[in-house]
C-alpha cells in the first residue's frame, strides 16, 4: 500500500521562506538607505527604494483620519487572513495543487506585512517600478508573495473547470471505445 507524501510541512516551508527573505530584504534596506532614499537598478525602470508605508497595499488608508485605528484594523485583518489561510492550507495542503502554492504565498506575505504593521506601525516598501511615464507605488516581497498567490488561486479556479471538462470528455470517450 503506497502513502500519500503529506505537502503541508513542505508548503509550511514555502511560507517560511517568504517570511524569511521579506525579514532580511527589509532589515537590508532599513539598514542601507534612509528613507526616502534610492539606488537605480535600470535607469527609468526599476530601482531600490526605502519608504515607510503606514497603510494597506499600494498606500491605500495613509491619509486615514484615525491612522492608529486604521493601523489595528491593518493588523486584524492580516491575522484572520492569516488564521484563515492556515486553516484552509491545513485541510487541503495534504496533496500539492496550485491552490495549496497559493495558500502558502499568500500565507507567508501575509504573516511578512503584519509582522510590520506589529512592530513598527509601518511596512517598508522598497521595489519601486516605473512602466514609461507611469509609476507603480513601492512594495516587499510579502506583497509580491500575496500577489502571486492570488494570481494562481485565480488560474486554478479558471483552469480547474476547464480540467475537468477534459477529464470527463476524455473518460466518455474510452467509456463509449470499450463498448464499441
Amino acid at each position: 500500500m503506497s502513502r500519500v507524501r503529506d505537502w503541508r510541512p513542505w508548503l509550511l516551508g514555502i511560507s517560511a521562506l517568504i517570511i524569511l527573505l521579506d525579514r532580511i530584504t527589509k532589515h537590508w534596506v532599513s539598514g542601507h538607505l534612509r528613507e526616502g532614499d534610492a539606488i537605480t537598478v535600470i535607469p527609468r525602470v526599476f530601482r531600490i527604494s526605502h519608504v515607510e508605508n503606514p497603510g494597506a497595499a499600494f498606500s491605500l488608508f495613509v491619509d486615514s483620519p484615525r491612522p492608529d485605528f486604521t493601523r489595528w484594523m491593518l493588523i486584524v485583518f492580516s491575522l484572520l487572513a492569516a488564521i484563515v489561510v492556515t486553516i484552509v492550507l491545513a485541510r487541503i495542503g495534504r496533496r500539492f495543487s496550485l491552490t495549496a502554492l497559493s495558500m502558502a504565498l499568500v500565507l507567508g506575505g501575509a504573516i511578512g506585512n503584519v509582522w510590520d504593521r506589529i512592530h513598527s506601525g509601518t511596512v517598508v516598501d522598497f521595489l519601486e517600478v516605473h512602466i514609461v511615464h507611469y509609476h507603480w507605488p513601492d512594495f516587499n516581497l510579502a506583497d509580491s508573495a500575496i500577489v502571486i498567490g492570488g494570481i494562481l488561486l485565480l488560474l486554478d479556479s479558471l483552469l480547474s473547470p476547464l480540467a475537468a471538462k477534459e477529464e470527463s470528455a476524455a473518460a466518455g470517450a474510452s467509456e463509449h471505445t470499450t463498448r464499441a
